[in-house]
């Protein structure tokens, strides 16, 4: 058995990383929009008031709200079957709690939505992708239960008005952010542990009332939860680094946990009572979590970890990769991440052993310097190495180990700003966008090296990867 025929194929962006337009037709800010520049080793200001001179990478990212058909036109042309984006929820909510959605908001979706069906491309929309309208800080964020329910409006507008044109859905971008980032997650600014395991159970809540709206609402729906791809292996066999795995795993995986199997596993009900910390848990609360368990279970992949007894709470930054060990078998990108294409195998494999449903990689890409050369060609072969390796590991999930894998997206297809700096030299695309980290350039678009391979693969049903 290869690639199922109906395997979709396809890359992933997010509304704040591409679209720009920030205030336009109605727009409100979301907590995206308050991110200054930053750079490597230069955290990202984060200013309530926007500042007179100073770049805010959102703003105007790559101007996809303009161009979206130009950009479509690009992926259809390497024949993808699938496009994963958000809508952003203050373009169509500006401040998050309105009775009534910004119809000049829908009304860009509508467009972008009916484009991508016209030329075969499948959507899968993210509902809230680290980007939390500005205007329910009145409530904390996500740590006010009232957020919940304006969630759930957002969600119910979105389900209601692409019926029958969109079917796959994911409630959170990497919902297990809120351990690691918490302010891009969900607002929240704060190392209390009890405001961010509040924020965390209402985010859970949110999620599984959307499933079940989603289900009612359309019973072809499909929606699935995405982890972000904390994945480890143990140091040593030493009993003291296989607990400290097994404590890290735990940290992570309770996130899938609640969202897969609906309840919250006894490890961490357990590490609640430890560190006094209460959910507010309201009747009916867990019959909701209960009923509204994920379709599928959807991860970014880009690095795995070593973990062990030196693995001390919960580690800091967006990927995490300070967990006291580096892997000596693997070779590092310039960003220090280790490259692990066997490491998304394991993944699968173990993602469908505990949870038995449907995978689906929605994240996964090499993020490199780039070089124009003289001739005007972009020979990115490094990517193309990147991804053909961790392709033949997804092939082998399929064809020996049975993992029932739905799609592959790779992360920003098209050049974006990174979340974690703002900036555009790190590039994932196979699409060139001529704009530097202070926002410079015309945004012209110009096929890589990896375009042209990348559509070969979808073209073949991943059987050619040459």
């Amino acid at each position: 058995m290869s690639f199922p025929k109906d395997f979709l194929w396809g890359g992933a962006t997010a509304a704040n990383q591409i679209e720009g337009a920030y205030n336009v037709c109605g727009r409100g800010l979301s907590i995206a929009d308050i991110m200054t520049v930053g750079a490597k080793g230069i955290k990202r200001r984060k200013t309530e008031v926007l500042e007179e001179g100073v770049y805010y990478p959102s703003h105007k990212a790559i101007d996809h709200y303009h161009r979206y058909k130009e950009d479509i036109d690009m992926f259809a042309e390497m024949g993808w079957k699938c496009y994963r984006f958000s809508m952003s929820w203050s373009r169509i909510f500006p401040n998050g709690d309105e009775e009534e959605p910004n119809e000049e908001g829908l009304k860009f979706y509508d467009d972008l939505v009916n484009y991508l069906i016209s030329k075969g491309i499948e959507p899968l929309v993210t509902i809230s992708h680290f980007e939390t309208p500005m205007g329910l800080k009145k409530y904390g964020f996500w740590a006010g239960r009232e957020v919940v329910d304006f969630y759930v409006r957002f969600a119910e507008t979105l389900f209601t008005r692409f019926k029958g044109r969109v079917k796959y859905w994911l409630t959170f971008n990497e919902i297990n952010c809120m351990s690691t980032q918490p302010w891009v997650c969900a607002g929240i600014d704060s190392e209390d542990e009890q405001v961010r395991s509040t924020a965390a159970y209402h985010q859970f809540l949110a999620s599984a009332k959307a499933v079940m709206l989603a289900h009612k609402i359309d019973p072809n729906n499909k929606v699935g939860m995405m982890y972000c791809g904390h994945f480890s292996y143990p140091n040593s066999p030493n009993p003291s680094d296989i607990i400290g795995t097994m404590k890290f795993n735990h940290s992570m995986m309770y996130y899938c946990d609640v969202q897969c199997r609906g309840y919250y596993p006894s490890f961490k009900l357990k590490e609640f009572e430890r560190e006094n910390i209460r959910l507010p848990e309201q009747v009916g609360d867990k019959e909701i979590l209960k009923q509204g368990t994920v379709d599928f279970v959807s991860f970014s992949y880009y690095l795995t970890h070593v973990t062990g007894e030196a693995t001390k709470d919960i580690v800091k930054g967006l990927n995490g990769l300070d967990t006291g060990y580096k892997n000596p078998y693997l070779k590092q990108s310039e960003w220090g991440w280790s490259i692990d294409p066997q490491g998304l195998r394991y993944a699968l494999n173990l993602l469908y052993d505990l949870y038995q449903l449907p995978v689906m990689i929605v994240e996964n890409g090499l993020g490199a310097v780039d070089t124009i050369e003289e001739d005007g060609c972009i020979h990115d072969v490094y990517r193309i190495d990147y991804l053909r390796s961790h392709i033949e590991e997804m092939k082998k999930a399929i064809e020996i180990d049975g993992v029932p894998v739905m799609g592959y997206t790779t992360w920003g297809p098209i050049d974006l700003i990174a979340l974690s700096t703002g900036q555009m030299s790190k590039r994932y695309g196979f699409i060139y966008v001529d704009m530097d980290d202070n926002g410079k350039g015309s945004l012209n678009r110009k096929r890589k090296d990896s375009f042209f391979w990348y559509k070969k693969v979808i073209a073949s049903n991943g059987e050619d990867l040459s």
